[in-house]
C-alpha cells in the first residue's frame, strides 16, 4: 500500500514538473499566425505574402522580444467566408498571440470585424488594401503597415492624363473592395485632369472568360484601366491580345506586379510602356531595396524574379511585429495592450523608405509611379518613374472634405 502511494506521489510530482516546463516553454515562445490566400485565383499571390512573411523572420532567427517565434500558417481563397474561417481556428483552435493577414481586400473588411470580437489578440494586415478597412470603423487591435488601394494610385492618373495623353477610358475590375479602392484613387487624379471615363466593367474574381466584357470595349478610347490580379490579369491580357485588341493599357498595382510579370505565355511587346503606381517598383535604385531583393532571391530561390508587393506588405507585417515585440521585450500581458500601444508609436525605416501609422493605425508611405520595361534575363520589370512621398490615407485632402466623397464602390466616384 505504501509502495502504492509513494509511486501516486512520486507520479503526481512528475506531473507537475512537466506542467512547469510546459508552461516556462510556452511562457518562452509566441505563436503567430500567417493568413494568405492559397488556394483560388490568388494562390500565386498567397504564396509570395508568406514567403515575404517568412523572411522577415528568418532576419530575426525566428526570435523576438527574446522569446522564439512559432509561425502557424493558414489559407484561404480570397473570399471573406474562407478568411474567417481560417482565422478563427488560427484564433480560437491553435490559440496564436499575434495574427497577420489577410491578402485580399473583402477579407480585410471581414478581419477587421472579426478583430474586434478578439480584443486580446493583436491582428497585422498582410496585403489587404480595400480603403474601409481603417478608414471607416477602424478595430483598435488591427494595424495596417502597407498603404492602402487608393494610396496606391497616387500619381498615376495625372500621370496617365497629362503626359500619356490618355483623355477617354474604360476600366476592367475585379468586383471587390480592393478593385473599388484602386478605380477611386486613379479616377480622383484622371478626372481632375479632365480625363473621362466611358464605362466601368466588373468582374468576380476566378473570372475566366472575358469576351464578353472585350466585346463591349468601344473604340473610341485612348485606353484601358486594367484592375486584375494574379490568374485573373494573365487570362484578360491573353484574351484581349488574342481578340486583336490594341489599346494601351493602364495597370493598377497588381496587375503588373510581379505575380503577373512573372508568368509565362503573354506577348511582351504589349505591356511594356504600361505605367501603373503602387507601394514597390523592381528597379528602385536603393541599398536597402537591393539588399531586400537578395535576400528574398536567396531565401526563395524557386520564387518570383523579384518580390512581388504582396511579399512586400507581409514582410513589412513580419518587421514591425519584431520590432513591436522587441520594444516590449515580448511582453504579451494585460491583453497585450503594451505591444499595440508599441506597434501604434512604430517608425520603420524599410526596403522602400520610412513608414509611419496615423490614428486609424494605417500606413503612411512612399508610392512609386512607374512604367513596365524589359529587365535582365528577358524578364519585365516596372522602372521608377518618380516617387510620390509619404502618402497618406486621404491623399493630401483635408480628412473632412475626403470623407465627404463617401467609400469606393462600384459606381464611386464617376466622371463621363
Amino acid at each position: 500500500m505504501m509502495r502504492s502511494v509513494r509511486g501516486a506521489f512520486l507520479a503526481a510530482t512528475m506531473l507537475a514538473g512537466l506542467s512547469i516546463t510546459a508552461s516556462a516553454q510556452a511562457a518562452d515562445s509566441i505563436k503567430v499566425g500567417g493568413l494568405a490566400t492559397l488556394e483560388g485565383a490568388f494562390t500565386v499571390l498567397g504564396q509570395d505574402g508568406l514567403r515575404g512573411l517568412e523572411l522577415a523572420l528568418k532576419e530575426a532567427n525566428y526570435t523576438a522580444g527574446g522569446k522564439k517565434i512559432e509561425l502557424v500558417k493558414g489559407s484561404s481563397d480570397a473570399t471573406p467566408d474562407s478568411a474567417i474561417r481560417a482565422a478563427r481556428k488560427l484564433v480560437e483552435q491553435d490559440k496564436v498571440d499575434i495574427l497577420v493577414g489577410p491578402l485580399s481586400g473583402d477579407e480585410g473588411v471581414a478581419m477587421r470585424d472579426f478583430a474586434k470580437t478578439h480584443p486580446n489578440v493583436t491582428f497585422i494586415n498582410g496585403s489587404s488594401a480595400a480603403q474601409d478597412t481603417t478608414l471607416r470603423s477602424p478595430a483598435p487591435n488591427f494595424y495596417r503597415f502597407n498603404t492602402d488601394g487608393v494610396q496606391w494610385a497616387a500619381g498615376l492618373g495625372d500621370y496617365s492624363a497629362k503626359t500619356k495623353g490618355y483623355k477617354r477610358v474604360v476600366t476592367v475590375a475585379e468586383d471587390y473592395g480592393f478593385p473599388y479602392s484602386q478605380v477611386m484613387g486613379f479616377m480622383l487624379e484622371f478626372c481632375k485632369a479632365g480625363g473621362k471615363v466611358a464605362d466601368k466593367f466588373w468582374v468576380p474574381i476566378g473570372n475566366k472568360d472575358f469576351s464578353s466584357i472585350i466585346a463591349k470595349i468601344p473604340d473610341n478610347i485612348d485606353a484601358i484601366y486594367v484592375a486584375l490580379g494574379g490568374a485573373d490579369a494573365t487570362n484578360f491580357l491573353t484574351q484581349y491580345e488574342q481578340s486583336g485588341g490594341d489599346k494601351p493599357m493602364i495597370a493598377g498595382s497588381i496587375t503588373v506586379d510581379q505575380t503577373v510579370l512573372g508568368a509565362k505565355g503573354k506577348r511582351r511587346s504589349y505591356l511594356i510602356g504600361t505605367p501603373s503606381a503602387g507601394p514597390i517598383a523592381d528597379t528602385w535604385d536603393d541599398a536597402k531595396w537591393k539588399q531586400f531583393v537578395a535576400d528574398y532571391k536567396k531565401a526563395f530561390p524557386d520564387g518570383l524574379p523579384s518580390p512581388s508587393l504582396f511579399a512586400h506588405a507581409y514582410y513589412l507585417a513580419g518587421k514591425a511585429m519584431v520590432e513591436g515585440l522587441n520594444e516590449v521585450k515580448g511582453d504579451l500581458g494585460d491583453g497585450e495592450k503594451k505591444f499595440q500601444a508599441a506597434l501604434a508609436k512604430l517608425t520603420m525605416d524599410t526596403p522602400t523608405g520610412k513608414v509611419s501609422l496615423d490614428k486609424n493605425r494605417q500606413a503612411i508611405a512612399d508610392i512609386f509611379l512607374t512604367e513596365v520595361v524589359e529587365g535582365p534575363n528577358n524578364t519585365l520589370m516596372n522602372k521608377v518613374v518618380k516617387v510620390i512621398p509619404q502618402v497618406n490615407q486621404t491623399m493630401g485632402m483635408d480628412e473632412a472634405e475626403f470623407m465627404k466623397l463617401g467609400p469606393a464602390s462600384r459606381d464611386n466616384p464617376e466622371c463621363r
